[in-house]
């Protein structure tokens, strides 16, 4: 299972029926997704919390993150993903294109990190497109 668009999907799911924040599990790769979200204004905040969900079970690391709206009409409106488990899409800084017409981000895994499309055209760095939200 994809756990990044697991977290879009929640995200989204989660805006659509005016909820103020989601929680998932935490994992580093999600965390930098949502402060990528954050840094472009899709979202309000991320943190990274602890919740122990039963009295047995060790606490686990969870994030939350605070959903943005814009008179009532949520920030995130739709998301792609395009690099999947079965199928990987790798582009050269020279491939990346623009989301919507500049209106969305593309988020990319490179070999200096997580980045969004257009900060990965500037720095002329490659990677695997991992999704694209809008």
């Amino acid at each position: 299972m994809d756990t990044v668009a697991n977290m879009l999907c929640v995200i989204c799911n989660a805006e659509a029926v005016g909820k103020p924040t989601v929680t998932v599990p935490y994992s580093r790769l999600k965390y930098e997704t949502a402060k990528i979200l954050e840094r472009k204004g899709f979202v309000l905040s991320v943190e990274k919390k602890s919740k122990k969900a039963k009295k047995t079970e060790k606490v686990r690391p969870c994030l939350e993150i605070a959903l943005k709206y814009t008179q009532k009409i949520p920030a995130i409106s739709g998301f792609k993903k395009v690099s999947k488990p079965g199928q990987r899409i790798y582009l050269s800084a020279t491939d990346i294109r623009k989301v919507k017409q500049g209106h969305g981000i593309g988020i990319i895994s490179t070999s200096k990190g997580l980045m969004t499309g257009g900060e990965a055209r500037h720095q002329k760095v490659g990677g695997e497109m991992m999704c694209e939200v809008w």
